[in-house]
């Protein structure tokens, strides 16, 4: 029986060519999406075999989508798709239960490749994907319910942070200096106990903040 897709990404040119590559392995893209948003819609009404998403979109980015329709369609396979090889995205994709993170400059064969093997009931995460991550889902503090007294502009940079962004986007984004972006990310650091961001990520994201 055929593969039924639903890709996601934003940039027309990316979902051509993702649709161009499905069709020509035998996989039918029954709907495409330029937003998460969009993503979850077509997802719950059209029911695919697989939803293959980007990470950054506008109006609903592909984490926030992964996690959401995660709760409505747990067994739904989700493939992130991803320019960027970001530990934050990696460790969110794990921590939010999707089936595997591919970078967009992968080959065809191992997109193709991947797809099948998730179908057919496979981890494909790799070993050096878990291992970048492991540290940040198994640390202590983080699996704690634990009360953090962070300020109002903390949660706004931590927010920011477990989205992926870049301390000069952090800044951009809430029209503060940089600087206090790197103050903010240290305090934030210490208060919740954790050594890197993307350990601050996956703590952000099973506090249901992000």
């Amino acid at each position: 029986m055929a593969i039924r897709a639903v890709i996601a990404d934003d940039h027309l040119v990316v979902r051509l060519g993702l649709k161009s590559l499905l069709t020509d392995a035998g996989i039918t893209v029954i709907g495409e999406a330029d937003s998460g948003d969009k993503a979850l819609q077509l997802a719950y009404e059209l029911s695919p075999d697989i939803v293959i998403m980007d990470v950054r979109m506008p109006n609903g980015d592909g984490l926030t989508a992964l996690s959401r329709l995660k709760l409505e369609k747990p067994d739904l396979p989700v493939l992130m798709l991803s320019t960027y090889d970001n530990p934050t995205y990696v460790a969110r994709s794990v921590a939010l239960g999707a089936s595997g993170f591919l970078l967009k400059s992968c080959s065809a064969e191992t997109l193709i490749d991947c797809i099948r093997r998730i179908l057919a009931g496979e981890n494909i995460w790799s070993r050096d994907e878990l291992r970048r991550v492991t540290g940040a889902l198994a640390t202590p503090r983080l699996l704690t319910d634990v009360e953090v007294p962070l300020t109002q502009r903390e949660n706004e940079v931590l927010r920011q942070l477990a989205l992926g962004l870049t301390n000069k986007e952090i800044a951009q984004s809430l029209d503060i200096s940089y600087e206090t972006v790197k103050e903010h990310v240290q305090h934030i650091l210490r208060k919740v106990g954790v050594s890197d961001r993307t350990q601050a990520a996956v703590w952000a994201v099973r506090r249901g903040l992000v």
